[in-house]
């Protein structure tokens, strides 16, 4: 069996290891543009010189000679037949495959604003590539801009307080990480970069770019008239699945990505997909999970996604760790909202309705964690529990009926 897999981030690189723990006799091939193995999420540790290049890695020593994956690095897939089963390379080579995994990512998204896509100090920050190519014109740059509040721009900020140079951050929601988190779990970071000297401008947009003869900006307008000096802008405003190669190729893609089942199956038999190229959950456990689940049925091993949530993330900046699921703010006066807070940082929020969880935030003290973790796993109906949500201990997992049903005490 041939198996060849586009991709050498989360969802690739957990696939081939997956493919290779199943079938020690296949031949496994992986293509990327990438000629590193490394972790996007923490490429901030890179920029603030916590970690070097080494300890970027996720995979162990030797991972690609000891599983004897043929890799094909530094160049990307052009176009796809899925006829012949030939992956076409941008230099012309033919690959051939009997399964496919496609995890080709995401690239930056450039809104279409005049002179964004053609200015030479406008940088997205998806790849090791652009992270070393922020790091050398910051330090001859004294305007960083990033546009974006989501968790990358986050990232490029974490990676860039240090450098001592003057950063705004322009964000179009009201708060931010708006997708992850609620607006009071967002003002512990707000606050936390504001004493960094981080200028923040929310719920306004970048209306126009200034730029000098020479095809760089100089100045940001936003929506709101207000002017920002810029000699950097880093843009961090969304994504789009790296799917252009499968132009014509009959492999369904919408709107969002590439479309697969919760098997990791495509529309075309012996095509599978994971990770951030679907465009649908772009965080890295999940990516790294679809790419097992793909692998384990792309070898005839039934795997299937079961997370009970599309949006799962953990975060720690500034020294304040956070961790979200699921939705942050209820959709109607349906669902319940518990709340407990404290005088030092500590917050916890669970969202739920008819006895599920919808959602939680946990800032601060995440211990809580593991028994939400363990609330969501058992599909325990919340309504049902007459404690508080919040003083629930672990022994309340031992107390079941002989049936295995869960109940609780006062």
């Amino acid at each position: 069996m041939k198996y060849v897999v586009l991709g050498a981030s989360a969802a690739g690189i957990n696939g081939v290891g997956q493919l290779r723990a199943l079938d020690s006799n296949a031949q496994i091939t992986l293509i990327s543009k990438d000629d590193k193995i490394y972790s996007r999420c923490i490429l901030h540790h890179y920029m603030e010189g916590i970690r070097d290049v080494k300890k970027l890695e996720f995979v162990e020593d030797n991972f690609i000679e000891e599983n004897k994956i043929e890799w094909i690095k530094g160049i990307g897939a052009a176009s796809l037949n899925v006829r012949e089963k030939e992956v076409v390379l941008e230099d012309g080579r033919k690959v051939s495959f009997d399964k496919l995994l496609i995890a080709t990512g995401a690239n930056t998204f450039f809104p279409p604003i005049p002179h964004l896509r053609e200015a030479k100090n406008a940088i997205g920050f998806r790849n090791f590539d652009d992270c070393e190519k922020i790091m050398e014109i910051s330090k001859v740059c004294n305007n960083i801009v990033v546009m974006g509040a989501g968790l990358v721009g986050i990232d490029v900020i974490s990676g860039l307080i240090h450098t001592g140079k003057n950063i705004s951050l322009v964000e179009m929601k009201g708060h931010m990480l708006s997708i992850q988190l609620d607006k009071k779990a967002a003002l512990a970071y707000e606050e936390g970069f504001k004493k960094h000297g981080v200028n923040q401008y929310y719920e306004k947009g970048i209306k126009e770019l200034i730029v000098n003869e020479n095809g760089e900006i100089i100045e940001i307008i936003l929506t709101s008239g207000e002017t920002i000096p810029c000699d950097l802008l880093i843009v961090a405003a969304g994504v789009r699945s790296n799917v252009a190669f499968l132009e014509g190729s009959g492999v369904e893609v919408d709107r969002f990505g590439l479309v697969i089942d919760e098997l990791g199956r495509t529309n075309v038999e012996d095509i599978y997909g994971a990770g951030d190229v679907t465009g649908r959950n772009s965080i890295w456990p999940t990516a790294a999970k679809e790419g097992i689940i793909a692998a384990s049925n792309m070898t005839g091993v039934k795997a299937e996604m079961t997370d009970f949530f599309a949006s799962k993330s953990t975060m720690n900046f500034l020294g304040i760790p956070t961790m979200s699921l699921g939705i942050n703010e209820p959709e109607d006066d349906s669902y319940t909202v518990v709340i407990e807070n404290d005088d030092e940082g500590n917050y916890k929020k669970i969202i739920h309705k008819d006895g599920k969880i919808y959602g939680a935030i946990i800032q601060g003290d995440l211990s809580y964690s593991g028994i939400l973790t363990q609330l969501i796993k058992n599909n325990i109906d919340v309504s049902k529990i007459k404690k508080s949500l919040f003083k629930i201990d672990y022994s309340d997992f031992f107390n079941m009926k002989d049936n295995f049903e869960f109940t609780y005490d006062n």
